[in-house]
């Protein structure tokens, strides 16, 4: 699950979904939040929420880097691993179009689907037009970073990842994950108070807080509203998939062009290190700017590239399938 939610496109839902825990995780986290507390309530918490929080602790920097630093590799095995959750909500949907009123509750499954489509397609293309290396690092954005990516940990087809994406927080969400670890490590307690205030905090309140209420939200939507719920989650689902096409590169910004409110300069060569043929600089104090600030493009893929993407893309449906189909034979 910690895994799942540190990739755009892997929702920590369908993984706990898969394997035949997620109804007794979803009631878990409902009673807790009630201060509802027994042992059944323990024993699942206590088991999936360390090991998922040291997946993220552990893992965070690494994805990070192969994320900036092999972007449209990963986005092709991130759309992959998105399309293997699309069985498992079509399972949960075959199960729950039994009952009365099956014409009516049909149509709110194709509304549902239809509006969770859209509205993730939508936030795709906001997040085109937005400035791509201009990424917001206040205490309000990792916030909402925390807030929308914890609500989406535990919904099934929704991932938060991607929705960390969308609001631009992915990367320095992750990136401060990585650097109170490394303050940890080092026992650097100035650096720890510093990313723990500045970035550790707010997204830990959002987190506390978005598990809370969907949890309670989830657990009412799905009685009232089963089928209509699984529809949104099918859109949002496919939806995502929009925002994920994978041949995307870091580009030169353009004259005038801001950098976390800075104007920077593109200089022709670029480091021996460096995977691009410029590099781009803050024109006041000189320094460089780091890969993942930096504004994306599109670009056409050559025909080994295209290949390459297919296959990831059918390896990364494939894993999250299997997983589904081991949790299923081991409930």
């Amino acid at each position: 699950m910690g895994l799942a939610n540190l990739v755009p496109g892997i929702s920590g839902g369908t993984m706990l979904l898969a394997v035949g825990i997620y109804p007794r995780f979803i009631e878990a986290v409902a009673r807790v939040t009630s201060l509802r507390l027994d042992r059944g309530t323990l024993i699942t918490l206590g088991s999936v929420v360390p090991a998922a929080l040291a997946a993220i602790v552990l893992l965070a920097g690494p994805v990070k880097d192969l994320v900036v630093g092999y972007r449209w590799i990963m986005y092709a095995l991130f759309i992959g691993l998105t399309l293997g959750g699309v069985p498992v909500i079509l399972g949960l949907i075959r199960q729950a179009r039994v009952g009365p009123d099956a014409d009516r509750r049909r149509a709110g499954l194709v509304v549902g689907a239809a509006g969770g489509f859209v509205a993730m397609a939508l936030l795709a293309w906001l997040q085109s037009q937005s400035a791509g290396g201009d990424v917001n690092e206040g205490w309000l954005i990792f916030f909402l970073g925390g807030l929308a990516g914890a609500g989406a940990m535990i919904l099934p087809g929704v991932s938060g990842g991607y929705l960390l994406l969308i609001l631009g927080a992915y990367v320095p969400i992750l990136g401060a994950v990585e650097a109170f670890r490394e303050a940890l490590s080092a026992l650097d307690v100035p650096s720890v108070l510093s990313v723990g205030t500045r970035a550790i905090l707010p997204v830990g309140l959002g987190v506390v807080l978005g598990i809370a209420v969907v949890s309670h939200v989830l657990r009412w939507l799905f009685t009232r509203y089963r089928l209509t719920t699984l529809g949104v989650l099918l859109g949002l689902l496919v939806g995502a998939v929009v925002g994920l096409w994978p041949f995307q590169t870091a580009r030169a910004p353009a004259p005038g062009e801001l950098i976390k409110g800075q104007v920077v300069e593109v200089l022709d060569a670029a480091g021996p290190d460096s995977p691009l043929s410029f590099e781009v600089r803050f024109a006041e104090s000189r320094e460089p700017v780091d890969l993942e600030d930096l504004p994306t493009a599109y670009f056409n893929p050559t025909p080994g590239q295209s290949g390459l993407a297919l296959l990831l893309i059918g390896l990364g449906f494939a894993t999250t399938v299997g997983i589904s189909r081991l949790g299923t034979g081991s409930r």
